[in-house]
């Protein structure tokens, strides 16, 4: 409720979140350059607000990632526009990046992990191109 643009109730979490995040990443210094930060939602938001000022749950969220490693700077991932055709059901972004393909492609830069090949995450087929997000670090 009461969401907001850059004052309201989203505002406010949101700024205590990469307040959060800043420290904590000046508190590590350059040992960032070894250390990946993956921050996500576990849930997206509609694009239009309901009611109460706030928006309801959806589909299409976001992740952020941060460390020394990250090819950075940079938007990875498929932009389709808010028009209401573009939208999942008309009414929230779809999911175009299945967040194990990040997950996967992370413990692999870092750790050499293959998860796909281990099948670390069971059921997930993965087909989708690789992100190229990071610098691999092994």
């Amino acid at each position: 409720a009461f969401q907001g643009g850059t004052v309201g109730t989203m505002a406010s979490m949101l700024s205590d979140v990469s307040g959060a995040l800043a420290a904590f990443v000046e508190d590590l210094g350059p040992r960032m350059n070894r250390v990946l930060i993956l921050f996500m939602s576990e849930f997206g938001r509609t694009v239009n607000e309901n009611g109460n000022g706030g928006t309801d749950h959806g589909h299409g969220g976001h992740m952020l990632a941060v460390g020394g490693m990250v090819k950075g700077r940079k938007v990875y991932g498929k932009w389709t526009g808010l028009e209401r055709d573009s939208l999942n059901q008309g009414r929230d972004m779809p999911v175009h990046t299945d967040f194990r393909q990040v997950f996967a492609e992370s413990l692999h830069d870092l750790y050499g992990f293959d998860a796909f090949e281990k099948n670390f995450f069971p059921g997930y087929n993965h087909k989708a191109q690789p992100i190229d997000f990071l610098k691999s670090v092994v």
